[in-house]
């Protein structure tokens, strides 16, 4: 079994690197900060906002989704090695707009919405504009 990257999932792992040094462990401190120091504990430190439209400039943005327009069209094989990297950091995942829940939400919507539920819900997830929620419930 062959167990190298491609060059194409090297050249993602050197990027998402970089930009880890670069942008993302100088800031977990402030993230911190902010967060503590915000009027509610459920406001989003401006970091993040400046973190993630950084990631979207680079084009480091949905690189969860697989086999479509909308991502990266990465393989579960080629996407775990930049997950390992983003796992460093407990910021990384949303910076780059690969966290969960909503990872697994857009990927719900892009497959199987219609075109409102991809207007209204998968655009705005995608966009990093909002953020999602799952819930289960017993059949009855």
């Amino acid at each position: 079994m062959e167990f190298e990257h491609s060059t194409k999932v090297k050249e993602l792992q050197a990027r998402v690197s970089s930009f880890m040094e670069a942008h993302i462990y100088p800031n977990e401190k402030l993230f911190g900060q902010q967060l503590d120091e915000g009027d509610t504990r459920w406001e989003i430190p401006p970091i993040m906002g400046e973190l993630k439209e950084k990631a979207k400039s680079e084009g480091l943005w949905n690189m969860f989704l697989p086999d479509s327009e909308r991502g990266f069209g990465l393989s579960n094989l080629e996407y775990a090695p930049l997950c390992e990297i983003m796992g460093r950091s407990e910021i990384a995942s949303e910076v780059f707009n690969c966290s969960a829940p909503d990872t697994g939400n857009m990927e719900v919507l892009e497959r199987y919405g219609n075109d409102e539920h991809k207007r209204v819900w998968l655009e705005p997830l995608l966009n990093g504009e909002i953020r999602s929620a799952f819930a289960m419930t017993e059949p009855r």
